[in-house]
Formats: C-alpha cells, sequence, structure tokens
C-alpha cells in the first residue's frame, strides 16, 4: 500500500541529476508536480556527454515540475551544505534524498591510478554519507522521508571485486550506508533503501565504456518507475532493503517490461552485481 499517492508538492536533492537516471528520476517526480533539486557538477556542455543542470532544469519544468538547478561537486562539504540550504530556503524542506552521483572505473589493481580510486570512493561512498548527513536533519522533518541510494545488494562473493576491486568497493560503500543508516534513523522514520536495475541501463555515461552493449539494456525510465513506487512507499515500514528494479515493478503489478528495452526482442545484458538473467 502506498503512503503518498503521488509525489505532488515533495522536494527531490538528486545528485548527479543532469542526464542518465537521475535526471529520468528527477522527470518522473517532476510529472507529479514536485520540486526537483538537481545537484551535479556539469554547468557546462561535456565534450562527450550531452547535458547540463540547466537543461535538465528545463526538461523537468516541462514535465510539471518545479527545478533548482545547483553546481555541486559532492566530494566537498561546503558545496554540499550550501545546496542543502538553498534547497531548504527555497522549497521550503527536503524529503527525498536519491544519491545517484557515481564515479566508474572498470579496472583491475593494477591498472587503476589513485587519482581514480580517489574519484570513486570521493563520490561514490563518501559522496553518499556527506549527502545523507547534509540532508537528514531536514529529511526528518518530512512526513514520509525517504533516502534511496543507486547502488548494488551487497553480495560478499570475490566474483564481484577481482575484475575491479576499487570500483566494487566504492559501491558497496553507498550500500553500506544503506544497511547502517537504515538501522540508524529507524527511530526517526527515514526510510533508507538501495536501488539496483537488473540489466545494464542505456545511458550517455554507460555508452563511452567498450564493449559496454547498450543496445541490450532498458532505458532509464525502468529505474525511475522503480525509485517511484519506493517513493511513494511508508518511508516507516520500507527501510534497509536492497531492490532490484524489475523486482519492485513486479510487486507492483507490472510484469511486462519491453516497453523499456532500448532494442525490443535483443537478448539483455545483466548488470554488474546481479546474476545473468535466465
Amino acid at each position: 500500500m502506498n503512503a503518498e499517492s503521488n509525489l505532488s508538492g515533495k522536494t527531490l536533492f538528486i545528485t548527479g541529476a543532469s542526464r542518465g537516471i537521475g535526471l529520468a528520476i528527477g522527470l518522473r517526480a517532476a510529472r507529479d508536480g514536485a520540486n526537483v533539486v538537481i545537484a551535479a557538477k556539469t554547468e557546462k556542455a561535456h565534450p562527450k556527454l550531452p547535458g547540463t543542470i540547466y537543461t535538465a532544469a528545463a526538461e523537468i519544468e516541462a514535465a510539471g515540475g518545479r527545478a533548482l538547478p545547483l553546481v555541486v561537486d559532492i566530494r566537498f562539504e561546503d558545496q554540499v551544505y550550501g545546496a542543502v540550504e538553498r534547497a531548504v530556503s527555497r522549497f521550503g524542506g527536503i524529503d527525498i534524498l536519491v544519491n545517484n552521483a557515481s564515479a566508474i572505473s572498470l579496472t583491475g589493481t593494477l591498472e587503476t591510478p589513485m587519482k581514480r580510486y580517489d574519484l570513486m570512493m570521493g563520490v561514490n561512498t563518501r559522496g553518499t554519507f556527506l549527502c545523507s548527513q547534509a540532508c537528514s536533519p531536514h529529511l526528518k522533518k518530512a512526513p514520509n522521508p525517504h533516502i534511496l541510494m543507486l547502488s548494488p545488494p551487497l553480495d560478499m562473493r570475490a566474483k564481484w571485486f577481482a575484475p575491479h576491486v576499487a570500483y566494487t568497493m566504492a559501491k558497496y560503500g553507498m550500500s553500506m550506508c544503506v544497511l547502517g543508516m537504515a538501522e540508524e534513523f529507524r527511530s526517526i522514520g527515514i526510510g533508507v533503501n538501495a536501488l539496483w536495475p537488473r540489466t545494464i541501463i542505456a545511458t550517455a555515461a554507460l555508452q563511452v565504456i567498450p564493449g559496454a552493449e547498450v543496445e541490450r539494456g532498458r532505458t532509464p525510465a525502468i529505474v525511475a518507475d522503480a525509485a517511484w513506487q519506493i517513493l511513494t512507499r511508508d518511508s516507516r515500514s520500507t527501510t534497509g532493503n536492497f531492490f532490484v528494479d524489475d523486482e519492485v515493478l513486479a510487486a507492483a503489478g507490472v510484469t511486462d517490461l519491453s516497453r523499456y528495452a532500448v532494442s525490443p526482442g535483443k537478448s539483455l545484458r545483466a548488470d554488474l552485481f546481479v546474476d545473468e538473467l535466465v
């Protein structure tokens, strides 16, 4: 049973929302009339990746929401706390935090420069912790507060670590925040959950990774629709979960996922950290 019929009037603080999954979640909320804080680094167009915080804001407002584009590098405490204060000043509070921003390098130990290691740890694990810390005092005042991490189920089998130890550690760091914060914040009613896709998701960022086979993926809309299902549930009874997108939709009665396929009829490729599709 949903605690909220939709996200109308809710304020979402979404990291990395200038494109991809973060933007898709913002657009889905905007269709309900939500306020969306776009906390991302991209103020000027990237040479390889489309979208800036301003183009995202225009899309969100066109979809029916209100947008606040803010230049934020979540590795820096002053930028995060400053953005949170501006969000609260503009919209009166924060109802939902979506920790979506992420850095990736699918490289082995010897092939991972420490600069890249630090970036992944700084954005994924530390950034998630910092944004959760900064938003929580405001979230606890909201009637149905949620923190959602775009991070995988915790699975400590070596096969998920061996090909890219640093990236796995950084993403699992986000999931460990779910494990700990869900219990820590249980008494104040903040729901803390993770969401991860069953298949690869055809984002612009994925397309620049060699051999990614984006044509065997699904669109970001499937993750956005699953996120919407989670974020409209009662936060006090929905916490500490490691959700997978298709399972969330199946629980809501959505089992035909063909509309999300990039290439209908083509075999799908499982994402990292989930076992192969059957």
